[in-house]
C-alpha cells in the first residue's frame, strides 16, 4: 500500500492548483489564489464577476478590481495592487486574463460545486 502524507498532498495540491504571484517590486509580492483554494462563497461570488464581465453596460474597472482583491491571498495585499496599477483598465484586464489562463483547470471545478 501506498502512503502519503498530509503534506505531501498539500505540496501537490500547490503545484497543481498555486498561486498566480505578481511582483509589484522589493520584496513585495501580491499572491493571487487559484478559486480551488478560495472559500465557497468567494468562489461563487467570482463565477458571478465573470458572467457579469460579459454584459454589455458592465462597469469593468470595477469588476476587475472587485475581482483582484477578492481572489487576492489578502484584501490589504489586493488593495495594493490596485493601488500599484492605479486608473490602468488596460494592466487590470491583462492581470485578470494572466490570473484566468493559471486557473482554467480552477474555474471549471469550481464552477460545478
Amino acid at each position: 500500500m501506498t502512503a502519503f502524507s498530509l503534506d505531501d498532498i498539500r505540496a501537490a495540491a500547490e503545484a497543481k492548483y498555486g498561486s498566480t504571484d505578481i511582483d509589484l517590486g522589493g520584496e513585495n509580492i501580491v499572491r493571487l489564489l487559484n478559486p480551488l483554494r478560495l472559500a465557497k462563497a468567494a468562489r461563487a461570488r467570482l463565477v458571478a464577476i465573470q458572467d457579469e464581465l460579459g454584459e454589455d453596460d458592465a462597469d469593468q474597472e470595477a469588476l476587475l478590481s472587485e475581482a483582484l482583491v477578492l481572489v487576492a491571498e489578502t484584501p490589504g495585499k489586493g488593495k495594493a495592487l490596485l493601488k500599484a496599477v492605479g486608473d490602468d483598465l488596460a494592466v487590470l484586464a491583462s492581470l485578470f486574463e494572466r490570473y484566468s489562463e493559471g486557473t482554467q483547470a480552477g474555474e471549471a471545478s469550481a464552477s460545478q460545486s
